[in-house]
């Protein structure tokens, strides 16, 4: 009896035209068939929106999509992954001694971790990317495999390679083991891979090596890291090493030292000292803020730091969150250091009755949280254990979530625009997998915030699986001056704290009701915030920011009485003027306080003194000058320093 003949697969493209081919087809030949420019362009393949290898078969009827390097995050991901197994190959045909262990994509690149007895250094890196372009040119093959687990297992063993054996043994039983090979270079993966090495653009560098424990564990061997970074053209990796330049220059604690605003030290892991100026910044960025959200109708509360573990376990903060909690005790009871501020806020709402008239309160708090993060994750102060956030909490009916969180993405465009912000991107993040309540309740959560996103008026992207415990969350991104991303604002949905903790409001039937608690904040960690406001202005401030906003500096010292009325009369104004009246010349006094990016200097000599006028100069114009009767220059640099009306 003949054999059935092969069913046809229709293949629908993003167009919306639709393919047919007798049987089961690939990535690689539907691009052929497309026409040759693709197939040359080819790297993967999507299909019903999963990302495939070329080669790997197709075998229904499925909408599918090419990816070509002009698919940005597919084209950086599958280059970025496959940078990393050329590595690896690289690692192992120069060093055979070594063991290959995990290599995945990160920000901006990817890295390998090894096992060597020996170091990297530099000279092996600079070796390692010359054999990594030579892998390239040869252009070999990738193939995709699926083995047996035994099988594999007996050939990692076999080839010297315990690391790759053991993350086999401890893959759940029935996960497919999918073996990838190119040339020699056998390794264990999941794939997606481009179809071979030549597809990789040569646009890729190593960066450094660092050391890292066996799956982050300190108890286990350490092992030698080799962080890289790839891009799809050469341009793109030159404008990318630039900015790593541009940041280095503009590393907010290189320039706090310099400005005199803050210092971080051991007796305090994770905290900040503020200095005068940085305090000054810091008031400045908290009394704005705090302007801008009592216009908005929000009420400002203070709780406390320290709270009972009750609290925490009726919350839920005390299962999911115990790790990053500091504790102590105190007569036989066990407290905790806030690390948020929504179950204190939870409290205030619960003190007497309240009506359905009474809502929205939107209660907003700088509070001081504490959080018991890892010391090789602090940062400066970017990432710390002791900060303040701009937190607030809006309770409402569900009927109000809408309205409310247009309202809130009006005030949080508003205030990011004040302090020089005008690109945002959304991302919604869902449901993660160490939660607190029903999945219903979470799609009712997630649905309502997509909806209210949209309403507002912001487009988003997914965050797969990274939402609070207690609800979804959209998270605020802002693009700085060199291109980076910092996500600081959060609108979070929670339909479980005020059922957890008992928060309720009579509704217009009489009755009980739950209020929906939305948890938000603008600028997130206020410290953070001014260390990315540091680095994104490279230190010079916008006046209104700037610590010193000028410095009177006198020329000769025969004028010193009439710079002293000067100072006097920009500070009575409310500018925050000093004086150097000090013996320098006045060109060593403009280099000194342009280092320290004081945004004005106004030079006083005997010819001002007489004709009671000064010379003004501005940061980044320091050999032009303006020359101003004094109560002209006053008048306009108040106008000039007023915060964003």
């Amino acid at each position: 009896m003949p054999a059935a003949a092969p069913r046809p697969i229709a293949i629908t493209l993003p167009d919306g035209s639709v393919q047919t081919f007798e049987g089961a087809t690939t990535g690689a030949a539907i691009a052929a068939a497309i026409g040759p420019g693709l197939a040359k362009a080819a790297l993967a393949v999507r299909v019903d929106g999963e990302l495939r290898d070329l080669g790997r078969p197709i075998e229904r009827d499925a909408r599918v999509a090419i990816v070509t390097l002009k698919d940005e995050k597919d084209a950086l991901d599958l280059i970025r992954h496959d940078a990393a197994h050329v590595l690896a190959e690289a690692a192992k045909e120069l060093y055979p001694d070594v063991q290959v262990t995990i290599g995945p994509v990160i920000e901006d690149g990817f890295y390998y971790d090894f096992a060597r007895e020996r170091p990297f250094t530099p000279d092996d890196l600079a070796a390692l990317e010359e054999r990594m372009r030579a892998i390239v040119a040869r252009d070999e093959p990738v193939e995709r495999d699926v083995w047996p687990r035994d099988k594999a297992i007996a050939y990692f063993e076999g080839i010297g390679e315990c690391y790759k054996a053991e993350i086999i043994r401890d893959l759940p039983a029935g996960e497919e083991i999918r073996i990838y090979s190119q040339g020699k270079f056998v390794d264990l993966c999941r794939g997606p891979h481009l179809s071979t090495t030549g597809k990789l653009p040569v646009a890729f560098k190593l960066m450094k090596v660092a050391g890292a424990y066996w799956r982050g564990d300190s108890r286990n061997p350490m092992l030698q890291r080799v962080y890289g970074t790839a891009w799809r053209t050469e341009k793109e990796l030159n404008e990318y090493l630039h900015r790593l330049e541009e940041a280095e220059r503009r590393d907010h604690r290189k320039l706090g030292r310099e400005m005199d605003l803050f210092h971080i030290q051991e007796e305090a892991v994770g905290a900040v000292f503020w200095h005068p100026k940085g305090w000054t910044l810091y008031r400045a960025c908290v009394e704005h803020v705090r302007r801008r959200v009592a216009q908005d109708g929000y009420v400002e509360v203070n709780t406390p730091i320290v709270v009972d573990r009750s609290l925490w376990e009726a919350s839920g903060h005390w299962e999911k969150f115990r790790e990053h909690m500091f504790t102590t005790a105190a007569e036989e009871r066990t407290l905790a250091l806030k690390p948020m501020n929504c179950p204190c806020h939870v409290q205030i709402f619960r003190q007497g009755i309240k009506s359905y008239r009474d809502l929205p309160i939107r209660m907003a708090e700088f509070g001081a949280c504490h959080r018991n993060e890892p010391s090789g994750a602090l940062h400066g102060i970017m990432r710390v254990r002791a900060f303040v956030q701009d937190d607030a909490h809006i309770f409402c009916t569900e009927d109000q979530i809408t309205d409310e969180a247009i309202r809130f993405c009006r005030l949080l465009r508003q205030i990011y625009a004040d302090f020089g912000f005008d690109e945002i991107i959304v991302k919604l993040a869902d449901r993660p997998k160490v939660r607190a309540g029903e999945d219903a309740v979470w799609d009712k959560a997630e649905t309502k915030l997509a909806a209210a996103v949209e309403a507002a008026g912001m487009p988003y992207t997914l965050n797969p699986g990274e939402g609070a415990f207690y609800g979804p969350k959209l998270e605020f991104h802002l693009k700085d001056a060199i291109g980076r991303t910092w996500q600081c604002g959060t609108l979070q949905f929670d339909f479980v704290l005020p059922e957890r903790l008992d928060a309720a409001y009579i509704g217009e039937d009489g009755k009980e009701h739950r209020p929906v608690m939305l948890h938000r904040a603008i600028l997130g960690s206020l410290e953070r915030f001014v260390g990315i406001l540091i680095e994104n202005y490279a230190g010079r401030l916008p006046l209104w920011l700037a610590p010193v906003q000028g410095v009177v500096a006198t020329i000769t010292n025969d004028s010193d009485a009439y710079a002293a009325e000067v100072q006097k009369a920009l500070a009575d104004a409310g500018l925050r003027v000093v004086l150097d009246a000090g013996s320098d010349k006045i060109g060593y006094k403009v280099r000194e306080h342009t280092l320290a990016k004081v945004p004005l200097l106004l030079a006083v000599g005997r010819r001002e003194a007489e004709g009671r006028t000064v010379a003004l100069r501005r940061l980044g114009a320091e050999d032009r000058h303006e020359v101003l009767a004094l109560d002209q220059a006053v008048a306009r640099l108040v106008l000039e320093a007023r915060p964003p009306a």
